[in-house]
């Protein structure tokens, strides 16, 4: 935000006559001054919203609002920060905002200023704009994008995994599936969990051993592939695999591909392992 042509400039507040408020208790917030309003202001506006809200202690009213924004500021986890301009004690900072009365509340996102409220209101409206500020910012790549609320079913199914019990979190992520049929994050979660139901109690030098003595039982190598990428081998399973589909043929070949696939789906689509293995089953295939 370049400061407006008028920053410096006098301004008259002759309206507040109201009497003088005891603004001795520690205010929330920053206060906003000539020296760090370009220093410190205008770049937390990079990292976070900040809301400033005008106040005097001739106004009742602002200082409630300041109290309010304090307490939100706290209820939001600091996902914006709040600060203050005394317009009796900076005068200049108070017309640099075209402040006509108070309290009257601005945000800057990205050193940009945007107007918000010019009179007090009840805390759930200020939460309402509050909300939109923090949407409007993450829209310009400021702050943390809203949280998502976790579903009924993940927390169901997280609360199962740590206590061990996989049938009880596969019935979870089958039930969110049920509800979502296309939330990415409920196949995934069903996609490991019955990857650690398949591989419960296998020690994995024990399955390579006898996967490597039974190279042509399919089972087994699907066995030895899982227990690979739950330790960790993700190229070894996916080695694995490609040699079996390459060896085999019709429904054998199918089922060893089908379960590649979801070996595939645990992966992160970054990993160039991925790509590499995908590319590679495309050729034995095609």
């Amino acid at each position: 935000m370049s400061l407006p042509p008028n920053f410096g400039q006098a301004f008259d507040l002759s309206s507040l006559t109201k009497p003088k408020v005891d603004a001795s208790v520690p205010m929330p917030g920053i206060e906003v001054t000539v020296e760090n309003l370009s220093n410190e202001i205008l770049p937390l506006s990079l990292v976070r919203p900040v809301i400033v809200l005008m106040w005097t202690s001739r106004s009742p009213e602002s200082i409630e609002m300041i109290k309010t924004l304090g307490k939100l500021e706290i209820d939001y986890k600091a996902a914006f920060s709040l600060a203050r301009v005394d317009i009796d004690a900076n005068p200049e900072v108070g017309q640099a905002f075209q402040t006509k009365s108070v309290p009257y509340a601005v945000a800057i996102i990205a050193e940009q200023m945007v107007p918000l409220f010019e009179q007090a209101y009840p805390e759930a409206q200020v939460k309402r704009v509050i909300d939109k500020v923090l949407t409007l910012a993450s829209e310009q790549g400021v702050g943390e994008a809203p949280v998502e609320p976790i579903e009924p079913e993940e927390i169901d199914a997280m609360n199962a995994l740590e206590s061990g019990d996989y049938v009880a979190a596969e019935a979870a992520y089958k039930k969110w599936l049920a509800r979502k049929p296309a939330e990415n994050l409920a196949k995934l979660g069903l996609a490991q969990t019955q990857l650690l139901m398949r591989t419960e109690g296998l020690e994995l030098n024990d399955v390579i051993a006898q996967s490597t003595a039974a190279p042509t039982d399919i089972d087994l190598q699907l066995k030895a592939a899982d227990v690979e990428i739950v330790n960790g081998g993700v190229e070894a399973a996916f080695t694995r695999l490609l040699h079996a589909v390459k060896a085999t043929n019709g429904d054998e070949r199918t089922k060893i591909k089908n379960h590649l696939l979801e070996l595939f789906a645990l992966v992160d689509p970054s990993d160039p392992r991925l790509a590499a293995a995908h590319k590679e089953l495309a050729s034995a295939l095609f």
